[in-house]
C-alpha cells in the first residue's frame, strides 16, 4: 500500500484521539487563571469532533462516544445531566443531514456551516437549559461561548483533512 493510498479507518485514531484531545482541552481551559482580571473562555471544545465526525464518516460509534464526552462535560462543568450529551447529538445530527452540501466547499463556506452548526447546538442548549431550570440563561454568556467555539474551525477542518479520504467505502 502506498503511502498515498487510503488506510483502513482505525475508532482510536479518529475517534478516541479526538475525544481525548477534547477532554484535555476543556480541563485546561477550566484551569482558573486569570489575566489582567479576565478569566479564560470556555469553548466547547467537543463541537470539534462532532462536526468533523458527521463529515469524516457516518458510524454508530461517534454518537455513543459524543454521548459520553457530553457526559462528561455535564459532570464536569456541573450542568444537567444530558444538557451537554443532547446537544452534542443535535450538533452531530445537523451536521449529518448536511453533509452532502458540505462536500467538497471551500474552507469559508466549511466555517460557515460549522458555525451554524454550533449555533445550532448552542440554540438547543440555550432552550434545554430554559426548560430545565424554568428560568432563562444569560444571552451574553450563551452568545461568547457560541463565539469562542466557532473560532475552533481550524481544528475541525485538520480534523477533516486527515480522516476525509481514509475509507473510501463511504464516498
Amino acid at each position: 500500500m502506498s503511502m498515498g493510498g487510503a488506510r483502513p479507518l482505525h475508532p482510536g485514531r479518529w475517534l478516541g484521539v479526538p475525544l481525548l484531545i477534547s477532554v484535555l482541552a476543556t480541563v485546561v481551559f477550566a484551569a482558573p487563571i486569570r489575566i489582567y482580571g479576565l478569566q479564560l473562555p470556555e469553548p466547547v471544545f467537543a463541537m470539534v469532533p462532532a462536526f468533523a465526525w458527521a463529515l469524516i464518516r457516518p458510524s454508530i460509534l461517534a454518537p455513543f462516544a459524543l454521548l459520553f464526552l457530553g457526559l462528561f462535560l455535564d459532570v464536569f462543568w456541573g450542568g444537567a445531566t444530558g444538557l451537554w450529551g443532547l446537544s452534542l447529538l443535535v450538533a452531530y445530527a445537523t451536521a449529518l443531514a448536511g453533509r452532502n452540501m458540505m462536500t467538497g466547499q471551500s474552507r469559508p463556506i466549511m466555517w460557515a456551516w460549522f458555525s451554524g452548526v454550533t449555533g445550532v447546538a448552542m440554540i438547543a442548549g440555550f432552550l434545554f437549559t430554559m426548560l430545565d431550570s424554568l428560568a432563562m440563561p444569560s444571552l451574553l454568556a450563551v452568545f461568547w461561548q457560541f463565539l469562542v467555539t466557532a473560532l475552533l474551525f481550524p481544528f475541525a477542518h485538520r480534523l477533516i483533512d486527515r480522516f476525509e479520504d481514509a475509507d473510501v467505502r463511504f464516498r
